[in-house]
């Protein structure tokens, strides 16, 4: 028998409604009753002044292995997954070749098994070889562990493979995450469209390209009752469709992203490469929009985004770079800067978006909460301490970001998994893996 003592933290967990300050048991891997009288434990860890929470779980993640390994590896970006605090992530099937089968999804979660690090979850691919004709095996990917489904970054165009694809899922109680995007409208694309792409003379995406397939896919999840998942919306008027679709019972959720509440369009005049993301950064008022959503509870979740590109890739020509930021290390602070610092969000509030609503949206029940019997899965975050963001330091094997250099609030000190301290922060200038 094993056992872990957080002391003294203030533990944080939306799904149990705690906010207190006190002390945190784990037995054997899971989360138990605190002991009567005096306290022992094999290890005992002293979280005076910190956030004490249910491990931290990120909806997608682009782990690139196989295929495409110079840019990431299931080893390095678990890694990384810890670094940021979470215990738990979902990878997306974007790989070379794809997870469109049984046999793949096992190799993810092999390969994360052997890596050690934190929880990886599959996602299979919706079609076969993410070309949006023709359904992967859908059946089977469940029972090679798919959580859920979706192409990636790779819209789903065709309708009436979206509808038939929301009809079979639903079969199975999984959700789709789609990247809602127009290609047509996005083709060549390097920003938004609007004053600055008009300035710098850079081809621009229209927000329509993500407001029509927005609608669509609100349709099509009403016209079949399934759950469609839009993965890092951006838009002011997606939002509006996205509320007003809840609103009438619609089997719709969404997600941000840390960059699009952190950043605008306006950031392009440096023609940095690291700023181009899909979908492209959008004016203030846009991101106001994602703020207000995520404080009347229109959006849930919140997930990283994480698209490592190796620096060959990266650093070149606006025109030729990839698009997406390398994120699960640097998640947590800027969404304490640009949410709680700024007041708009509470810490109970934050937590459920990177706890609650991922693991409901994934089917993990036994993960996102500090409940008395679950899977001991402990984030614990120190919310004051200042350190500047220094991207030669992650534990992600690319360093594509734009806040390189950027001095923020906030860092996890200690990431948890299964009751086994996997990493803990050891200065505030750098951060190591175990």
């Amino acid at each position: 028998m094993t056992t872990l003592l957080i002391r003294g933290g203030r533990i944080v967990d939306p799904a149990t409604d705690t906010d207190a300050v006190g002390d945190l048991f784990i037995r054997d891997g899971r989360i138990a009753d605190l002991p009567t009288g005096e306290v022992t434990a094999d290890r005992t860890i002293d979280a005076s002044g910190m956030i004490v929470c249910p491990g931290l779980i990120d909806a997608h993640v682009a782990l690139r292995e196989p295929g495409f390994d110079e840019d990431e590896t299931i080893r390095s970006g678990t890694a990384a997954a810890l670094a940021g605090g979470f215990t738990t992530i979902g990878c997306l099937p974007d790989t070379n070749p794809p997870v469109d089968n049984r046999a793949s999804a096992e190799f993810v979660t092999l390969q994360a098994e052997r890596a050690g690090n934190c929880h990886v979850v599959p996602l299979g691919a919706v079609t076969k070889k993410l070309a949006g004709e023709e359904l992967a095996e859908i059946g089977q990917l469940i029972d090679g562990g798919a959580a859920a489904f979706s192409d990636g970054k790779r819209p789903i165009a065709n309708s009436e493979v979206m509808r038939r694809a929301l009809q079979y899922t639903r079969m199975f109680g999984k959700a789709i995450l789609h990247h809602p995007q127009v290609p047509e409208l996005a083709h060549g694309g390097v920003m938004h469209e609007g004053h600055y792409s008009m300035l710098l003379g850079l081809r621009g995406i229209p927000a329509a390209a993500e407001e029509i397939m927005v609608r669509r896919d609100i349709a099509l999840a009403e016209d079949t009752g399934g759950h469609v998942h839009l993965m890092a919306v951006s838009s002011r008027s997606s939002i509006d469709e996205i509320r007003q679709a809840r609103e009438r019972g619609v089997n719709v959720t969404a997600d941000v992203t840390p960059h699009h509440l952190a950043l605008t369009d306006e950031s392009l005049q440096t023609y940095d490469s690291h700023y181009k993301v899909d979908p492209p950064l959008r004016p203030r008022d846009h991101v106001m929009a994602l703020i207000d959503a995520l404080k009347d509870d229109t959006i849930k979740l919140i997930s990283s985004d994480h698209q490592p590109y190796a620096s060959e890739k990266k650093v070149c020509e606006l025109d030729l770079a990839p698009s997406g930021i390398c994120g699960l290390e640097t998640l947590l602070p800027l969404c304490i800067g640009t949410l709680i610092r700024s007041g708009h969000l509470s810490w109970p509030q934050f937590i459920s978006k990177v706890t609650v609503g991922p693991a409901k949206l994934l089917g993990l029940a036994e993960r996102g909460t500090l409940a008395v019997g679950s899977i001991a899965d402990v984030t614990i975050v120190d919310p004051d301490v200042e350190w500047t963001i220094n991207a030669q330091a992650f534990q992600s094997m690319s360093r594509n970001t734009p806040f390189d250099g950027r001095t923020v609030h906030g860092r996890a000190q200690y990431t948890i998994v299964g009751g086994d301290v996997r990493y803990e922060c050891r200065e505030n200038v750098g951060a190591d893996a175990r």
